[in-house]
């Protein structure tokens, strides 16, 4: 079974930066793709980035040059890097990954706003 925990969000300047945490639990977290999803108020969840097992990555065009995900497996964790933040990233971020299903984190809030 795996279970994720997200950290790190916070109350920030139009500017800023925070870096986020996903950690995982279990014995399998090298081989499983996770993601990082955002959902603001009346919005849509909306998949923000994602990094491979083998470290590929990809990101939504909305954080491209601004956002970096990385991982590290000796930790168990996933960082999301957010740089140059604006009041439209403003939402709950949530860890993804598919495991025998979908497994979400219970998110953490991120606000961007002077």
């Amino acid at each position: 079974q795996v279970q994720l925990v997200e950290s790190g969000g916070g109350l920030v300047q139009p500017g800023g930066s925070l870096r986020l945490s996903c950690a995982a639990s279990g014995n399998i977290f090298s081989l499983l793709t996770i993601n990082w999803y955002r959902q603001a108020p009346g919005n849509q969840r909306e998949l923000v980035a994602g990094i491979t097992s083998g470290g590929s990555t990809n990101y939504a065009d909305f954080v491209k040059g601004r956002f970096t995900i990385s991982r590290d497996n000796a930790k168990n964790t996933v960082y999301l890097q957010m740089n140059s933040l604006k009041p439209e990233d403003t939402a709950v971020y949530l860890c993804n990954a598919f495991f025998f299903g979908q497994v979400w984190g219970q998110g953490t809030q991120v606000t961007v706003s002077s």
